[in-house]
């Protein structure tokens, strides 16, 4: 049952007044770490409050008083929830850190409180039954179809004992999820390869070691060169590096993370989530935990995941096959006298691409400033949605290295602010990703816009030169660009209705990274840092030509990484083995290349242990196949800019959210369901050839 609590006062917390400065901004420069639990503890009240009223309410149950009323219920939780959930992923600290493990459980109640409350739940059954006879609109049908499942999906059918061992799961998940991820990040802060001699520095580009110069700077170890396990730091090192005994020291270190029988080992953390999930899926009546969330999902089964990353598992195995015999053949010639090994794959892969397609990827990175790369994507949206992205110097902003732009739509209108946070800190977690400072919706006839954030780790400027960045670091930009667009045109009435499903929720990022790797594309913003020169035709000639290259390996790693996942969430009870060798041998059944780590290991999983992606890290895959068949579209028509398509894409999927069923959504797009064609060509698996 749900019970009140008095809400927590204080005067100066800038969460408790209206922001009244430029489109809402949160006022960062007035936001003290002490403002968070406060704020946090009164929003929990209040929403608690307001549920309690509608679970009350005297008057016959109806979609207005009791669906619409729950999905009005929040503002407050929504407001600082927007702020300190965004902060505690860019920019943590240890009181942000403590906050984070004190509020997990108390929202974990909150949300359980409301889902368990018989009195509610009997409201909410009464509209759902009605549903269809009561003059609802397609929308509202939809709202209270989803509102009503996601009660059953809360144990509101439970029995009392249930109820409560749910609750106690939900409370343990919560601490362990924050847990996982606090470590990973104390982990990953916590190593540095330290380099004294110049000579150890063979084979790097000059700025890669500018860039290992400057984070010895930063560390305090001035004349040396410090490599970090963050992106910017870690591949081009394994990639560059010919001193060999170094990138098998920091790939182990990266792999090990979590994995040290430290303070931060993760293994028992994971291991106890994995357990918990499956209990819950028992609980709530689900073979698996992979069933209980694949059911609001494209995929519905694990059947249908199984099926597509098997489909794709042989051809990628074999391609990767070939390509460790190209590499292990240029070993063998320059009488190396040593076998393959997996801090060999990218120094390797980088000098067979070099004899096979004479591309050079630091050569490539002169030509893909970040400033350029984003006005690139700016460009591309601009040409397919006409809207236009301005600068703004005068907005609040949390880290001095934060931008923020004002998004207008074609007819002037404001679609949104978007800010953009790109270079690795202590304080960032590593990785990815797009957020809401706030999420549009609509609130008393009001549409409010959203404030949407992109965080990343890419290179940083180093003397002399700014951040250039790698093609892959391209590709991440204009990903986490599409997940910001999809944010900035949403049109939907009710916010329970804004998410859409996990393996749906790609196709808006992914669809964008094809624009970023198309040559045509590609050499209107690539221009040399140095003399603005356009890419040479020459240059993107290469690129295009080496641009299968090497997909066995990405893909191998990939789908072991989701086939992982999918192992750790069809369990039916706790393992009977530990962490370490569960994940051994749900490797060794796929028959993972030795050569090849995944992607990810579990212990520093974070997507599947501390983020949204349990039984859902198949998602990019297939959404994949969504965004490959939804560009071919483009190529069809013979214009990537098509503006009636962009306008059919923009009207029927970026616009909708969750308000209708993403299956459908992708046909009224595309008029058929997706093929996985255009995927199988686009990473080179229907061929022998590279």
């Amino acid at each position: 049952m749900l019970n009140a609590q008095p809400p927590a006062s204080s005067a100066d917390n800038p969460f408790f007044r209206d922001w009244t400065g430029p489109f809402g901004m949160p006022p960062f420069a007035e936001i003290r770490n002490e403002h968070f639990f406060p704020a946090l503890e009164r929003g929990i009240s209040e929403n608690r409050n307001d549920v309690l009223a509608i679970a009350g309410n005297p008057a016959p149950p109806t979609f207005a008083n009791t669906i619409e009323a729950l999905d009005s219920t929040g503002d407050l939780l929504d407001k600082v929830q927007g702020v300190f959930s965004n902060l505690a992923g860019a920019e943590t600290n240890e009181t942000v850190e403590a906050v984070s493990r004190k509020v997990a459980p108390m929202l974990a109640a909150l949300r359980d409180d409301q889902m368990m409350d018989p009195k509610l739940f009997a409201r909410v059954k009464a509209v759902w039954v009605m549903r269809n006879s009561s003059g609802l609109t397609p929308e509202q049908v939809r709202l209270t179809d989803e509102t009503y499942k996601s009660f059953v999906r809360g144990g509101a059918g439970l029995d009392s004992a249930g109820k409560d061992r749910l609750r106690s799961i939900n409370r343990e998940l919560s601490t362990l999820s924050v847990r996982f991820s606090q470590n990973l990040l104390k982990e990953t802060n916590a190593y540095k390869l330290v380099i004294e001699k110049r000579e150890d520095l063979s084979g790097l580009p000059a700025g890669v070691v500018a860039a290992a110069a400057d984070a010895a700077k930063r560390a305090n170890l001035p004349g040396k060169w410090v490599f970090t396990l963050q992106a910017p730091s870690i591949w081009p090192f394994l990639t560059y590096a010919d001193n060999r005994e170094l990138r098998r020291q920091i790939l182990i270190a990266y792999t090990k993370r979590c994995d040290n029988g430290n303070e931060q080992d993760n293994n028992q953390v994971l291991y106890r989530i994995a357990a918990l999930r499956a209990e819950k899926a028992r609980l709530l009546g689900y073979e698996t935990f992979a069933h209980l969330t694949l059911e609001e999902r494209m995929a519905k089964r694990p059947e249908k995941v199984y099926d597509l990353l098997n489909q794709l598992w042989t051809p990628a195995l074999g391609l990767a096959g070939r390509e460790k015999s190209d590499m292990q053949a240029m070993i063998s010639a320059a009488g190396g006298g040593f076998q393959l090994e997996p801090w060999d794959w990218r120094y390797y892969a980088e000098k067979v691409k070099a004899q096979r397609y004479a591309l050079n990827e630091d050569e490539v990175r002169e030509y893909l400033s970040l400033d350029d790369v984003l006005k690139g994507a700016f460009m591309v949206a601009n040409k397919l949605y006409g809207i236009q992205i301005t600068e703004r110097t005068d907005l609040p902003k949390y880290h001095a290295e934060v931008r923020t732009f004002e998004v207008k739509d074609s007819d002037g209108s404001l679609l949104g602010i978007f800010l953009t946070d790109y270079h690795p800190r202590p304080g960032k977690r590593v990785g990815a990703w797009s957020s809401r400072y706030r999420g549009q919706r609509i609130r008393n006839g009001k549409d409010i816009r959203p404030i949407v954030v992109n965080v990343c780790n890419f290179s940083r400027p180093t003397a002399g030169k700014p951040a250039l960045l790698s093609p892959e670091e391209v590709e991440t930009l204009f990903h986490e660009f599409g997940h910001g667009l999809h944010s900035l045109f949403a049109k939907v009435r009710y916010k329970d209705l804004s998410g859409t499903p996990r393996d749906f929720v790609e196709l808006p990022s992914q669809i964008m990274e094809n624009w970023a790797t198309e040559p045509a594309v590609l050499s209107t913003f690539a221009k040399h840092y140095q003399t603005g020169k356009p890419i040479p035709p020459e240059l993107l000639a290469k690129i295009d030509r080496a641009g299968k290259f090497n997909q066995g390996f990405l893909t191998v790693e990939y789908l072991a990484a989701s086939l992982l996942d999918m192992e750790w969430h069809t369990i039916k009870s706790e393992p009977k083995t530990d962490a370490a060798g569960f994940e051994k041998a749900a490797l060794s059944r796929i028959g993972l290349l030795p050569e090849i780590y995944s992607r990810y290991r579990s212990t520093y999983f974070q997507h599947i242990f501390a983020s949204g992606y349990a039984a859902g890290y198949y998602s990019y895959i297939w959404s994949e196949v969504l965004d490959s068949d939804a560009y071919q579209a483009f190529k069809e028509k013979g214009n990537l800019f098509d503006p009636n398509l962009a306008r059919a894409f923009r009207t029927r999927i970026l616009e909708r959210g969750g308000s209708e069923d993403a299956m459908q959504m992708y046909k009224d797009f595309r008029g058929r369901e997706p093929s996985v064609a255009p995927l199988i060509q686009k990473r080179g698996l229907s061929t022998n050839t590279q």
